[in-house]
């Protein structure tokens, strides 16, 4: 063949290749919601991978929807409902011939993710990958849930230390070893500074050591219970309990106006039991030999528990020391001792302190009754 005739050899296969038909498909499907419903008007956004193009159309009231005239290629295909993603499917490719389906069902989406999010959960908690979920996952996927594993794993072991150094204080506690107890403890606030429990048990340690010792070594553990404390309520400043217990310490380091605050902040906090710490502040403030302030702190205390037996003893003694004496040896109490005293034999008459009460109002020249009345029988009967 001569130069002349490989020329138009070669514009004739020019030609030809022009005349051949273009790769165009199409794709279609059905879109359930998670209810197992068509979903009408969901929008389905196709996004060629390989090339850049990016196309869309929208479900009908059937939940149907069809593109014809993709070019052929690779396509992620998503599914969007009110603006956001519910559904996709990546890496789709193409070809020539009938509508490919691609069809969404959220509700076997969910029962799937579901299943495979019980199966990653359990593989954080195991620390091992079933073969199965390794098939479902991407690459990216994989490494992922390792990483997380391997986090999860770590929390593990710290959460077993921490368990295991406040198991070992409690135990050293219930030994009466509180050397011991407050280097568990310690460690254990060391491992995790947020958890109230180690730092009140703590505190507990070096009040309960400090009473092993004496003159500067004893003052230097009292407060560092007093600071522990201070640490437990900041974690949680409205816990009653322990702002009792800091109370009780603070009385013991002779700080009273700040013991005081403490067990009224508690009795505010915690109204049902408002009776218990006030009668453990008027308990201090007898010891301190603040008689009118402790009466007054027992009294309250039964007017917040009218049921408090022992307050309303100890608030009958208080009153018994204000008692007139005249010339003639007769005993005038002050107003609301006998009551007082009666009140507890009447919700206490073999309780411990029912023969001191007795023998006081006896002292007193009152007679003594020691039979309960319910005051609510007798609305009854009205």
């Amino acid at each position: 063949m001569n130069f002349r005739s490989l020329a138009l050899s070669a514009i004739a296969l020019l030609a030809l290749s022009f005349t051949l038909p273009a790769q165009i498909t199409a794709i279609e499907g059905v879109v359930k919601g998670a209810d197992g419903k068509p979903v009408q008007g969901a929008k389905i956004v196709i996004v060629r991978t390989d090339i850049k193009g990016n196309y869309n159309c929208k479900t009908d009231k059937k939940g149907h929807y069809i593109y014809m005239g993709l070019p052929m290629g690779k396509y992620d295909i998503s599914v969007e409902v009110d603006g956001k993603m519910v559904d996709q499917q990546k890496g789709v490719p193409t070809h020539p011939g009938d509508p490919q389906p691609i069809n969404f069902d959220l509700k076997a989406d969910n029962a799937q993710n579901n299943s495979r999010q019980a199966e990653m959960q359990k593989a954080v908690e195991t620390g091992q990958i079933s073969d199965d979920l390794k098939r479902q996952m991407t690459p990216e996927q994989k490494a992922a849930l390792e990483k997380t594993m391997k986090e999860q794993a770590e929390k593990m072991k710290g959460r077993k230390e921490l368990n295991d150094a406040f198991n070992a204080g409690m135990d050293a506690a219930k030994a009466n070893d509180w050397p011991r107890a407050v280097e568990s403890f310690t460690k254990a606030s060391t491992l995790d500074p947020t958890q109230i429990a180690v730092w009140s048990q703590l505190a507990e340690a070096y009040i309960k050591l400090s009473g092993t010792k004496t003159g500067a070594d004893a003052d230097a553990d009292l407060q560092k219970g007093l600071e522990a404390y201070q640490k437990a309520l900041e974690l949680k400043p409205d816990d009653a309990a322990t702002h009792n217990n800091y109370a009780l310490a603070l009385a013991k380091a002779k700080k009273y106006p700040e013991m005081q605050a403490e067990l009224k902040k508690a009795a505010d906090l915690d109204p049902t039991n408002g009776g218990k710490y006030y009668y453990n502040l008027g308990a201090v403030l007898v010891n301190t030999g603040q008689n009118d302030a402790a009466a007054d702190a027992f009294k309250h205390a039964y007017e917040l528990t009218p049921t408090y037996a022992d307050a309303y003893y100890q608030y009958g003694v208080m009153l018994v020391s204000k008692a007139q004496i005249a010339a003639d040896g007769k005993v005038t109490p002050a107003p609301g001792t006998v009551e007082a005293l009666q009140k507890y034999l009447e919700l206490a008459p073999t309780g411990q302190f029912a023969q001191s009460a007795k023998d006081m109002l006896t002292t007193l020249g009152s007679s003594i009754s020691t039979n309960y009345a319910n005051p609510d029988a007798k609305k009854k009967k009205k």
